[in-house]
């Protein structure tokens, strides 16, 4: 599987994120502790936002641990939403157009988990994307097709219920195939001014996601780390294993869960996939 780190607030150096937390991503490439394979090593990913509508991405088929264009490029980077991913391999190429975060648009999308059965229902799945997105697919994983589903069932206009339709659909078609607990997923999404982030499983067992608490509230609690100060109040970070120990600073995404955060917002509710049978 892989593992992921989204960030919302000012703008700050990648590098700060990426490198120097004690347990970045970086390190969990190499070392995840939470995850399905301890080591995530088929390639990465970054997207960000600077001053235009549509997010810049960077991926590579290199560990993202021994890539020196990552180290280089974090340096000069700000963003104020940043997408980075380290992608462990199910059953798909390892390219460069199979690395997320995936981009359509002004949206970005990452994703850690599986479609089961993926091969035996690949086909009825890539038939119900929309004919003006279907040229866009880029690669082959079952995480791309699921980004474009949920484009097909409305992303641009209500990311949940889009989302949840999307889940539905591949729920049904893995049913008429025989194919039991078909989706396993932590999903991250943005259109660049508000961010998405879904954790479900169909057998209800998904895998690790966290949520930072708000920086006010941990300079309470630890007003001598000093990086607490660097950061606005409007920061949040989602990410697959907390980047570092720190005494309340990390909070479990409930099982099957949404969460939005956005400019003076933050909301969390249950994620209920919908039924497209009918």
């Amino acid at each position: 599987m892989c593992r992921w780190m989204a960030y919302s607030g000012d703008p700050v150096p990648a590098e700060a994120l990426l490198f120097r937390p004690k347990h970045s991503l970086i390190d969990q490439s190499l070392h995840s502790e939470l995850g399905a394979t301890t080591t995530n090593g088929d390639g990465f990913g970054i997207g960000w936002y600077t001053d235009g509508d549509e997010p810049l991405v960077f991926k590579e088929i290199d560990p993202a641990w021994n890539n020196r264009n990552l180290r280089e490029i974090s340096r000069e980077v700000k963003a104020r939403m940043f997408f980075a991913h380290i992608r462990s391999a199910t059953g798909t190429a390892v390219q460069q157009t199979n690395c997320h975060p995936f981009r359509h648009g002004r949206w970005l999308w990452m994703h850690n988990g599986m479609i089961a059965g993926f091969h035996e229902i690949k086909r009825d799945l890539m038939m119900a994307v929309d004919p003006e997105l279907f040229g866009d697919i880029e690669g082959s994983t079952d995480s791309e097709m699921l980004f474009f589903l949920a484009m097909t069932f409305g992303l641009k206009e209500d990311p949940v219920p889009a989302v949840q339709r999307a889940v539905g659909f591949v729920e049904d078609t893995a049913a008429r195939h025989d194919v039991v607990n078909p989706v396993q997923m932590t999903v991250a999404t943005t259109d660049g001014d508000a961010m998405w982030a879904f954790r479900y499983s169909s057998e209800g067992r998904s895998r690790s996601l966290f949520y930072s608490t708000r920086v006010d509230t941990l300079l309470e609690l630890h007003p001598e780390v000093e990086v607490l100060h660097e950061l606005s109040a409007e920061t949040r970070f989602v990410v697959s294993e907390p980047l570092r120990d720190l005494a309340g600073a990390w909070n479990g995404v409930p099982e099957s869960s949404w969460g939005m955060v956005g400019p003076g917002r933050a909301e969390i509710g249950t994620f209920r996939p919908v039924s497209t049978a009918a």
